[in-house]
């Protein structure tokens, strides 16, 4: 081979791997995922894969971003805005029933809510019937309150005395702290931190977990637009499976898993980030049902039960959905990389 053919290899075999390189870029599918709120603990499973390159290894370009609730996250993906996102499952069927074009939930991350009553033992509560005569701070907007009357009905607390005043999500904690009001409604691993953070001393606190309580709802899921679910399934197929890796890596090492969240909030606190996360580990991740069942699924016989008790709450408009109606596995890893282990 003469200089000029060896020099035309070169320039080929430049161009070649320039056009496999831009190939590969060009391939990525960009998903724009929401999370049901700011950068704290119980993010982690979801930061995690972003920060070790799963989401890239699966050829997706994942952007994640914060809201300010599950409503936001909600109308984020029904617009087409997000891509994907984390909500309350509950709060999904809710909205489902005004809009048929709501998000499908295709992966169930909190397997029990962290839907809770927490209140002062010094105001002599330490069961449900002891919030009869007493006042229960909730926002008229929390899920949490959304899922009151089936913790009334599960516990025989006669509603009427129970005096429920209106309060704002950013007083809620304060007011409880301060002693306005005797009890919150809440999410255990936010409301029970901020708490103690606020200085009311742990063993006047008492958490009643509503799952514990006789509320069978499921909790929070990774949800889908219509849409895009349509015209990338390989995509969410990848997302799971490499948002799957992350979610087990941080149930085996929060410690480690609790930097992802650190790096982008430069306001939170290592320890309280990293309570919040074990106990959502603990009382919503890793449940009975899912170290027996695997990761993500839901039972289907529970979830009609579930849905039974939201049409304690909520009226339907129409026909009461089916748990296929809101949940779809067909974007689920394999039963057997879902394993608890």
């Amino acid at each position: 081979m003469n200089a000029h053919d060896a020099g035309r290899a070169v320039l080929t075999g430049f161009l070649l791997a320039a056009t496999l390189a831009t190939g590969t870029a060009a391939a990525e599918t960009g998903i724009r995922f929401s999370l049901d709120f700011k950068f704290e603990g119980p993010s982690a499973p979801f930061l995690l894969p972003l920060d070790k390159g799963y989401y890239k290894a699966e050829g997706l370009n994942v952007t994640i971003e914060s809201s300010s609730g599950s409503a936001e996250t909600i109308q984020r993906v029904a617009s087409g805005a997000f891509d994907m996102g984390f909500a309350d499952l509950n709060a999904l069927i809710r909205t489902r029933d005004a809009s048929p074009e709501t998000p499908s939930a295709i992966f169930m991350v909190y397997n029990r809510p962290a839907y809770s009553i927490v209140a002062r033992k010094s105001r002599g509560i330490s069961k449900p019937k002891d919030l009869e005569g007493k006042t229960l701070g909730a926002p008229a907007l929390d899920n949490a309150y959304a899922a009151w009357p089936i913790f009334v009905k599960a516990n025989g607390i006669d509603a009427a005395k129970v005096k429920i005043e209106n309060v704002g999500f950013p007083v809620r904690e304060p007011m409880l702290a301060a002693g306005q009001v005797d009890a919150i409604t809440g999410l255990s691993y936010s409301t029970y931190v901020d708490l103690t953070d606020q200085g009311v001393p742990v063993d006047d606190m008492i958490v009643m977990r509503m799952a514990d309580y006789g509320v069978d709802l499921y909790g929070s899921s990774i949800i889908v637009n219509p849409k895009f679910a349509a015209d990338h399934p390989d995509a969410i197929k990848g997302f799971l499976r490499a948002f799957l890796k992350g979610l087990k890596e941080t149930v085996k090492s929060p410690g480690a898993a609790i930097d992802s969240v650190l790096k982008r909030n430069d306001a939170a606190k290592k320890p309280t980030e990293l309570e919040r996360l074990t106990m959502a580990i603990q009382d919503n991740i890793v449940t009975p049902e899912v170290r027996a069942s695997g990761y993500g699924g839901i039972d289907g016989e529970r979830f009609s039960q579930a849905i039974d008790q939201i049409g304690m709450t909520h009226k339907f408009k129409g026909a009461k959905p089916k748990p296929g109606d809101i949940f779809n596995d067909s974007y689920l890893p394999a039963a057997a990389e879902r394993k608890f282990n």
